[in-house]
């Protein structure tokens, strides 16, 4: 973490007028000669109508994207599955009403699904009319993960090759990736491509630094000299609120702060971040995350350190104290990776469920996944932790089966 005085020169604070003669500010990001809104509104959890996902609340999403373009917000992510494909034909018609100069669009390819793999020219033209514009800003392969690595390395499906002529042809202004997956896929996709990449987008958040490596993959990221954008930065909304303890700890320091803003500050101390998205679904969520983006209010090595403190005390409370130390494999008969199995295991129960960990398992052989576990205990006679592995799988096994 650098100090607020040498990290002052990496952003710029860009005065907006509002009514009133009042004053208000939005922290912006330099990249390749642009100004890039520190916080950008994600368009996957927009306001909707009757709780139906695919039926986005336009005249609410309309009012948003207004007020945030009054304060200083230029950056709008959507993606072809957002709101059951309906996100990108939204925010389309509700940007339209302003000149294309004044905001940067993104989107991104739906690599998560197999059968798009061969679609990636029909996908993409359908994508420029659905938005109502003749070129993205900035454009992602999209959700790169265990799932379709191999996908995206294969040249059969050409959809690395569109995607750079695309660029070469002015359609996509900027080309970059965004990835679910492990470092370790994140680093075969970067061997591979990173030389044309121009950012990546990752699950960066004060509980994740550690629980989902996202400070190996940030620093990863800095190897290729790459920018990130961040998403879930509040972890779906999981940081918004803490236990009274936690929430005492942190008053203590910033007394005025509120909590939600703790997650940007965190982000925003990181020096090679961009761009923050923020899956903004009402209009109250806006106006309280942009007033904490008029001021950077950079943590501190002491703020930093009980923040972080805080999120290894709430990981501790749910997820099993794996090491990694690897005894337990060289003891089982099915040859699991059990270090890795439990890591997805603690990802899935902390979380509730999700998509990341059935996604990763998905495309393991039958007799690697936690239900080829036969429960012999051999591992966990040698595991310094005392874990009961063998429980472990078989509860993973039925949270899996669903």
């Amino acid at each position: 973490m650098e100090e607020k005085s040498e990290r002052k020169s990496l952003s710029r604070l860009v005065c907006a007028a509002v009514g009133g003669g009042m004053e208000r500010y939005m922290i912006y990001k330099e990249f390749q000669g642009l100004k890039l809104s520190a916080l950008g509104m994600g368009a996957m959890r927009l306001p909707v109508l009757d709780g139906a996902y695919s039926n986005i609340d336009e005249a609410q999403t309309d009012k948003m994207v207004a007020y945030a373009m009054d304060h200083g917000i230029n950056y709008f992510d959507t993606a072809w599955g957002y709101h059951e494909g309906q996100s990108e034909v939204v925010m389309g018609k509700v940007l339209s009403q302003y000149p294309r100069e004044s905001f940067y669009l993104a989107s991104k390819f739906p690599g998560y699904d197999p059968s798009n793999w061969d679609k990636v020219d029909t996908i993409f033209e359908e994508q420029l009319k659905k938005c109502r514009v003749d070129y993205f800003d900035f454009y992602l392969v999209h959700n790169v993960c265990e799932m379709n690595i191999d996908a995206y390395l294969d040249p059969k499906y050409g959809i690395y090759d569109y995607l750079i002529k695309q660029r070469e042809n002015g359609r996509i202004r900027h080309l970059g990736f965004s990835v679910h997956g492990s470092y370790e896929v994140m680093k075969r996709f970067l061997e591979a491509y990173g030389e044309k990449m121009e950012f990546c987008q990752i699950q960066l958040n004060y509980l994740d630094w550690t629980f989902q490596n996202a400070k190996d993959k940030v620093e990863l990221a800095q190897e290729y000299n790459l920018p990130v954008w961040v998403m879930e930065p509040l972890r779906g909304g999981s940081l918004c609120k803490l236990s009274e303890e936690n929430e005492v700890k942190l008053k203590a320091l910033r007394p005025e702060e509120k909590i939600p803003a703790w997650a940007f500050r965190f982000l925003l101390t990181l020096p090679n971040v961009k761009v923050v998205l923020s899956g903004m679904s009402n209009f109250d969520q806006m106006v309280e995350n942009i007033q904490t983006f008029e001021e950077e209010k950079l943590l501190n090595a002491e703020e930093n350190k009980v923040l972080l403190g805080i999120a290894n005390a709430m990981l501790n409370q749910k997820i099993l104290p794996c090491t990694a130390c690897r005894y337990c494999t060289s003891h089982c008969p099915q040859e699991l990776d059990i270090p890795s199995l439990l890591a997805l295991y603690n990802e899935h129960s902390y979380t509730g469920g999700g998509f990341l960990a059935p996604m990763a398992v998905g495309i393991l052989p039958d007799e690697k996944k936690p239900s080829a576990c036969i429960g012999c205990r051999s591992c966990e006679e040698v595991c310094p932790q005392q874990i009961m592995i063998s429980e472990a799988m078989a509860d993973f096994a039925q949270k899996l089966a669903g």
